[in-house]
């Protein structure tokens, strides 16, 4: 009896991340990461990573909310930003959920000043279209002793 004991505490108390994940929180995490890799490799934003509805959005410099159809002719001169611990929840399994994480690193978008220390909090829902998962919201807040991007305005 005590040699089957151990091995059942060691599941009941094992950490919750390693608990399996649904299919809509495995599929909004790669395409965080994806969105990202894009991003790093390219210097501009994926094309059809928004809904086709458009989205709302803070962004990390403050300001006012951000009314975006696409974001896909945003350019940067420097782009190195990494997404770090993406917990996703579903609201509707398949069809709608929110992820947060945070994103660090530097960028520096064409026309403004750079940012070295960039670091910030990271809300976004995700909907479903076409089979793929797009940007339908977004809120961007800087991390303590960190940056957000220095632009305002689209």
């Amino acid at each position: 009896m005590k040699k089957y004991l151990l091995p059942v505490l060691f599941i009941l108390l094992a950490p919750a991340s390693t608990v399996a994940q649904s299919a809509t929180e495995t599929e909004v995490t790669e395409a965080i990461l994806e969105n990202f890799r894009y991003l790093n490799e390219n210097l501009t934003n994926k094309p059809g990573t928004y809904s086709s509805q458009g989205a709302l959005e803070f962004w990390s410099s403050g300001g006012l909310l951000n009314e975006v159809s696409n974001r896909d002719t945003d350019e940067y001169d420097v782009f190195s930003i990494t997404p770090k611990h993406i917990r996703v929840i579903p609201i509707v399994e398949g069809q709608a959920a929110v992820a947060h994480y945070y994103s660090e690193g530097a960028l520096q978008p064409k026309g403004f000043p750079g940012v070295s220390h960039y670091m910030t909090r990271a809300t976004q829902v995700f909907v479903k279209e076409g089979g793929e998962w797009k940007v339908r919201s977004s809120h961007w807040s800087p991390i303590s002793a960190g940056s957000g991007t220095t632009q305002t305005v689209q």
